[in-house]
């Protein structure tokens, strides 16, 4: 799982530091949609569901968070805090945020809009749909 880690480059002057998201070059598809998320509870969770086809990568602007990914290849926890490295998650893994900094940004590009019925909010129901077992 820790190719799931993209390392952007960085360009770097005397005013400051500026990293370019690009699709299909440093982002592994086309963007069609940019969120991010603030101002979480250090104690609360986010995520907690898949997604069947969206891609995303998710980059920690600022701050730390910790994303916990489970796949049928088994499961990982990352902690982000660079914002000069995202982390890919494709399609059906199941992914949890937590343990939020007070001043973490987390940034999210995704290769489709939104859309509800792409969604499995229950983990239960994502082991049966993933074929997962036990």
């Amino acid at each position: 799982m820790d190719d799931r880690l993209i390392r952007f480059d960085v360009k770097t002057n005397k005013s400051g530091s500026l990293v370019p998201l690009e699709s299909l070059k440093n982002i592994p598809f086309d963007i069609k949609r940019v969120f991010y998320i603030y101002g979480v509870d250090p104690e609360k969770k986010r995520g907690q569901h898949t997604q069947k086809t969206l891609k995303e990568v998710v980059v920690c602007l600022r701050g730390k968070c910790k994303i916990r990914l489970e796949d049928a290849t088994g499961e990982k926890t990352f902690e982000l805090d660079r914002p000069d490295t995202g982390l890919y998650i494709g399609p059906m893994v199941w992914r949890e945020m937590s343990d939020f900094s007070s001043d973490c940004i987390l940034l999210a590009v995704a290769d489709q809009l939104y859309d509800e019925k792409d969604y499995v909010r229950d983990y239960q129901e994502y082991r049966k749909v993933a074929g997962l077992h036990g």
